[in-house]
């Protein structure tokens, strides 16, 4: 790679310290890094954002390049491809401000840019000693080209005069592995204003992406400890799809457990609206919108003491259940004596409701964009 560490610090030092002018914003370029043919919470956010200026009156591109962290090589192109990108005017059309959001669309360079943190590479931070890390520490190459990548990543991100993250785990991920600071703007799910509660048909629902993050294998693992009365829905499709079905066939539950692949928006209100609680107990999750849908529903929200976002609203024996063992067992004890507890889970569904009802968009955008009045006004 050409570019070098040292000559790629004194670039961005040198661009940003020119300060825009205080001119109105008009045009805003949204800058998102897009695995293909994969889509989460990560892109639901991105595309949220760029709906919400829009209906602002703001003119606005989103900018999503195709990215790959495999091999290790490839990260540093990616990050390249956004250092190099121009997007200070499209022919002729001057761009106002750029809100850059996750690795690597952070990199790129603007006079006036902002930067709302959805999450870095988190096989070099968090996820480094796990198995879901391609580093090995014990190799010297891959230690100085983590050590390189995090230098990078904290220059990057310096050069930033404002910077928010999505919540308050990923500012803490900031401040612990980058030494920087970040506001939290948090944000409501999509079908905010959608969701209801209907029944409490005793069923747990578990709703997103399939991927070993999620542990959705941690419930199925609960389900042969709890009553044979309470089932499972799963809606979302991801890698982990059949090995969760192995999974459900070898504890045998599996004619408890409906897998129902991808669902539309009214199907998911409906399935929110039914169950009676919510399994959400990711791995350090970065924010989680399973949490705010599940609350907007009035239905409480089990997850576990290591799940990092979604235990900024969650709160055990208020408003739902913060495993502190994953033994499955004692999970499936805890699940049992909720969920056969209708009058408990309605307690818990409209205390989450209460601890989410405020949030909303109009605070994040005044802060991204750093205005007051809309284009034109």
């Amino acid at each position: 790679m050409k570019t070098t560490l040292k000559s790629m610090f004194e670039r961005i030092g040198t661009k940003q310290s020119s300060a825009a002018d205080a001119g109105s914003i008009r045009t805003i370029a949204v800058c998102a890094a897009q695995v293909p043919f994969f889509r989460g919470g990560a892109e639901s956010h991105v595309d949220a954002l760029v709906k919400q200026l829009k209906s602002r009156g703001y003119e606005v591109e989103l900018i999503n390049i195709p990215y790959k962290w495999y091999p290790h090589a490839q990260l540093l192109r990616s990050m390249e491809i956004w250092q190099k990108l121009d997007l200070s005017e499209s022919n002729g059309k001057k761009i106002d401000l750029v809100i850059a959001t996750k690795f690597p669309s952070y990199f790129i360079e603007h006079p006036r840019k902002v930067v709302w943190l959805i999450h870095q590479y988190r096989q070099m931070y968090d996820l480094l000693d796990s198995p879901y890390s391609a580093f090995d520490m014990g190799k010297r190459r891959d230690r100085k080209l983590r050590e390189k990548l995090v230098a990078m990543d904290t220059a990057a991100l310096a050069s930033y005069p404002r910077r928010f993250s999505n919540s308050q785990n990923t500012a803490d991920r900031l401040l612990k592995y980058n030494g920087l600071q970040a506001e939290v703007l948090y944000h409501p799910p999509h079908l905010q204003g959608r969701y209801k509660s209907i029944d409490y048909k005793g069923y747990i629902l578990s709703a997103g992406r399939l991927d070993k993050l999620k542990r959705i294998d941690l419930l199925l693992q609960a389900m042969p400890h709890m009553s044979s009365s309470i089932r499972c829905k799963i809606a979302g499709t991801g890698p982990e799809r059949e090995e969760l079905a192995r999974l459900a066939r070898e504890l045998d539950v599996e004619d408890r457990v409906d897998f129902l692949g991808f669902v539309s928006d009214d199907e998911l209100i409906q399935l929110y609206g039914e169950c009676s609680a919510v399994f959400f107990a990711p791995r350090d999750e970065d924010y989680g919108y399973i949490t705010l849908e599940a609350f907007l529903a009035r239905k409480p929200v089990i997850s576990a003491t290591d799940s990092g976002g979604p235990l900024e609203f969650v709160e055990h024996g208020t408003n739902g259940l913060v495993l502190a063992s994953l033994d499955p067992e004692a999970m499936g004890r805890q699940i049992e004596e909720l969920v056969s507890n209708r009058q408990l889970c309605e307690r818990y569904g409209q205390s989450g409701y209460h601890r989410v009802e405020h949030i909303s968009w109009e605070p994040a955008i005044r802060a991204l964009v750093g205005e007051q009045k809309k284009p034109g006004i």
